[in-house]
């Protein structure tokens, strides 16, 4: 019997084709098969590299099935790499199915890291990145998108989620309506593409920069939603006092730590506070 294969999980580019590793192109090389969300489209990302690897398709309508197949080619002694549209796969892209069912099967699965659209905007958007939460797309459906934007309206992590160009226009009217006007918020679109941007400010003044270009609307977005603002006013004032005494020799995390101990306060809010200090005094 020969030895068990491996899965690669493969980064590609989100734009730029020269965003891809040498250890990608060499895995992609040399596995025996590659199993693409579209094939059509992953081809031309194979043909500009001259990569002679066969393509397979996996996507979401066919990846239950295709996950037995593939299982057992690799059980052959197969070595198999898996690679989404763009940036890397299982990261609102297919393939959850697949990488659950080899760990269950003991098949050594093997990350190939590499760009990802959420990273690549939330490292220059210029908001927290200490403590963030990806939630993919929101819902199509108004009062299910509403409903989870309420849910954020405590959130203090930043939040990023993806946006088609026909629906950002509404998911930002939206953010507006329920989270407010000022609430801040990033639009990335066309990351490392030609017309790469960023536009930052307030929901309500990225809604008429959206509106007032239909060239704003298009491209693929990434949309950076700001924590919200712990109050200061359900703050004891000694415990805010002693939080930013501590702070001049202590990490933040440390002295929130001491202080939500010592007054019986909530930890995370205090270490938001401590955050929204330090922008406050950068300003």
């Amino acid at each position: 019997m020969s030895d068990v294969g491996k899965l690669y999980i493969v980064a590609t580019p989100i734009g730029n084709l020269s965003d891809i590793t040498q250890r990608a192109l060499q895995t992609l090389t040399d596995v025996n098969v590659i199993a693409a969300e579209d094939t059509r489209h992953s081809l031309r990302l194979l043909q500009h590299y001259d990569i002679q690897t066969r393509l397979i398709s996996l996507h979401d309508h066919n990846e239950s099935q295709r996950a037995a197949q593939l299982i057992m080619r690799l059980q052959q002694g197969e070595n198999i790499a898996l690679i989404s549209d763009a940036g890397t796969p299982l990261i609102n892209d297919p393939g959850y199915t697949l990488v659950n069912q080899c760990r269950g099967a003991n098949i050594d699965v093997i990350p190939v890291p590499g760009a990802c659209a959420a990273i690549t905007a939330l490292c220059a958007a210029g908001l927290p990145t200490d403590r963030f939460r990806f939630e993919g797309f929101l819902p199509v459906k108004m009062q299910a998108r509403h409903t989870v934007l309420q849910g954020l309206a405590h959130e203090g992590a930043t939040t990023v989620f993806y946006e088609s160009p026909r629906r950002i226009a509404q998911t930002v009217s939206d953010i507006t309506e329920v989270l407010g006007a000022q609430r801040q918020l990033v639009l990335a679109k066309e990351l490392t593409k030609t017309f790469e941007t960023f536009f930052s400010g307030e929901a309500a003044s990225c809604l008429r920069w959206l509106e007032e270009d239909a060239n704003h609307q298009r491209g693929e977005f990434v949309l950076l939603i700001a924590g919200a603002k712990v109050a200061t006013d359900d703050m004891p004032p000694e415990a805010l006092l002693l939080m930013t005494r501590l702070m001049q020799d202590l990490p933040l995390k440390k002295a929130a730590a001491i202080t939500a101990e010592h007054y019986g306060l909530k930890k995370n809010a205090l270490y938001q506070l401590g955050l929204q200090q330090g922008q406050d005094d950068h300003a």
